[in-house]
Formats: structure tokens, sequence, C-alpha cells
């Protein structure tokens, strides 16, 4: 008697399907989605292909990508902002540097010069383009190029 009330209990049971409710679990990942999504910070650098650095025996990778102020320098001599602007004179290349320098100030950030310069390109210009970030109150220049295995 209590084997045939165990056998119908199984017959059941083997009828039933099981299921899981997985709305919970989808609720779940779309919150931990959201949260790492406004909890972090996204970085955008963008890299102009026009200019080929040089390589350096002793570069290193930086590890904080925050607030840099990206100056380009082509193989010919201009001098790009990195929203794809020419900056013609020494004054457009501090002005530009400055609004960027108040920008990252007034976010608590410090700003710095990222230099990506051509390997072909005259140190004066170089030169030109750190006094001018100088004059704008940026004194940090982070100079770009490949990192070659040691």
């Amino acid at each position: 008697m209590a084997s045939e009330k165990i056998k119908e209990a199984i017959e059941q049971l083997e009828e039933q399907e099981c299921q899981m409710d997985m709305s919970s679990m989808i609720d779940l990942v779309f919150l931990l989605l959201i949260f790492f999504m406004v909890s972090s910070h996204l970085i955008i650098v963008q890299i102009d292909k026009r200019v080929n650095p040089p390589t350096a025996k002793y570069a290193q990778v930086a590890k904080d990508a925050s607030g840099r102020i990206i100056v380009n320098v082509l193989a010919d001599g201009t001098i790009w902002a990195q929203d794809q602007v020419e900056l013609l004179t020494t004054e457009a290349i501090s002005d530009y540097v400055d609004q960027n320098r108040l920008r990252l100030e007034e976010a608590g950030v410090t700003p710095r010069l990222n230099l990506r310069a051509d390997e072909a390109v005259d140190t004066r210009i170089i030169k030109k383009v750190v006094q001018a970030a100088g004059e704008a109150g940026v004194s940090e220049v982070i100079f770009g190029s490949y990192v070659v295995e040691r």
C-alpha cells in the first residue's frame, strides 16, 4: 500500500516539468549591468593614425589615462588637437590647452599634456608645444611612444 502511493507520487513527479523562474535572475543581471555602467568611468583616447610615434627602449605604458590633453604633431610639422582641429599658432595651442585644463580642474583631475609627435618631427616644434602648454598652466607632459621589448 505504501509502495503504491510512492509509485503514484513518482509518476506524478515524472509527468510534471520542473521549471525555474528566471525573472528574478534577469532583474539581477540588469541591476548589476546598470550598477557597473554608472560606477565606471569610460575614458576614450582617440589615436590619430597619421602620427607614427618613435620607439623607446625604456618606455612605459601609463597606468592612469585620466586628465590627458592630447596634442598630435604630424610628420610635416602641423599641430592638431585631439578633436581634429589644427592649431596654427602658439596662442591657439595655449588656448586649447587652457580650456581643457580648466575643464579638467573643475572635475578634480590633474591635467597633463599627452604629446604624440611623429618620429620625423623637428624637436623645435615639440619644444614650442611644451612651452605653449606651460604658458597655459600645464606642467606635466607625457610623450607618446611605442614600447620596445627588452
